[in-house]
Order: structure tokens, then sequence, then C-alpha cells
């Protein structure tokens, strides 16, 4: 009975103490991340990696997506696909990691790369109206208005009073030559933005 006591009495005291070190652990974490957020707010990107980097763990998905956003603000491009990478393969099913890469990606210039995680992003949630809309700017960018029709298309079905997929899927259809389509979306557009300069411009060419 009195081993039995003095096993308890152990198992009790490795017990409060692995809660007092996961205690201890979070309350760093935390004080790390309000650090990061107080140096970005200062434009010391560095200094809100560093804070980061201190208490870095390579399986936090937080930490790896916050260092990712931070190594891009810092222009350490390779640096930031890196740390986005990570956090992809740590939630996978994720968006906000996805999201993330794409920006380092674009800056690259790696845009096949850009298309395929737009796509792995579409996989996951086909009805995501941001990811159809930055997509579809994609494929506008590189003239390949048959695609961008697309996927603009699908952001406007989702939002149908929505400026941004309005103007673009309008821009879309005057350069495909559909000019009475595009006429009715710039009017559209007007109705969001009374006096918007590029629908007006739109507009022009077509009258």
């Amino acid at each position: 009975m009195e081993l039995l006591k003095k096993i308890t009495g152990i198992i009790l005291i490795v017990f409060i103490s692995v809660q007092f070190g996961k205690a201890q652990n979070q309350q760093e974490l935390i004080t790390a991340f309000a650090e990061s957020y107080k140096a970005e707010i200062e434009g010391d990107y560095s200094k809100a990696s560093e804070a980061l980097k201190n208490v870095f763990d390579k399986d936090s998905y937080e930490i790896n997506l916050r260092l990712g956003w931070l190594s891009f603000k810092a222009g350490l491009l390779d640096e930031s696909e890196s740390y986005y990478r990570r956090a992809v393969q740590l939630m996978p099913y994720g968006l906000e990691a996805r999201f993330g890469l794409v920006y380092p990606l674009t800056s690259l210039g790696s845009w096949k790369q850009v298309i395929q995680t737009y796509e792995e992003i579409l996989e996951i949630d086909p009805q995501n109206s941001l990811a159809n809309y930055r997509f579809g700017l994609v494929y506008y960018g590189q003239s390949d208005y048959g695609k961008a029709e697309i996927l603009f298309s699908k952001t406007v079905n989702l939002y149908p009073f929505d400026y941004d997929g309005l103007h673009m899927l309008a821009w879309t259809k005057l350069r495909l030559g559909k000019t009475q389509e595009a006429e009715a979306l710039f009017n559209k557009g007007l109705l969001y933005r009374p006096g918007d300069k590029s629908c007006l411009e739109g507009l022009s060419l077509i009258r």
C-alpha cells in the first residue's frame, strides 16, 4: 500500500510538471506572436520574424504560416516559399497557406507553380470566389481570355453584384469580342460604382 502511494505521488508530480511545462511553452508562444505583430506594425519584418524563430517548431503550422508572410514582406522570397510549403504539408486541406504561397511564387515569376497552386485550391474548394477571381487575373494577364472568362464567370455567379468580378468579366468579354455582354456587365459595374473610370472606358470602346 505504501509503495502504491509513492508511485501515485510520483505520477502526480510528473503530470503537474508536464502541464506546467505546456502552460509555460504556451505563454512563450503567445508572447512571441505578440512581439511579432508589434514589430510588423512598426515595419520591422526582421525583428518580427526573429521573435518567432526564437520559439521555432518545424511542426507548427501557425509559425510556418506567419514566417512565410513575414519573409515575403521582407523580400526573402525563397525563404517565404519554403515556410509556406511546410505549412501546406502540415495542413494539406487548408487554403490559407496555399493562398500565401502564391505571393512569393508570383513575385518569383513561377507562373506554372502559381497555376498549379490555384488548381489545388479549387480542387479542395471549387466554389471559392477569391481563388476563382485571382486565378482569372492570372490568365487575363497572360491574355488567355477564354480561361479567364470561365473563372470570372464563376465569380460573378457566386457574387452577382460584386464590382471586381463584374468589372473583370466585362473586360474579358470585350477582349473576346462579346461586346453586347461586355456592355451589360460594364453598366452593372456602374450601378455598383457610379462614374467608375474603367467601366466608362470600356463602354467608350464599344459605342
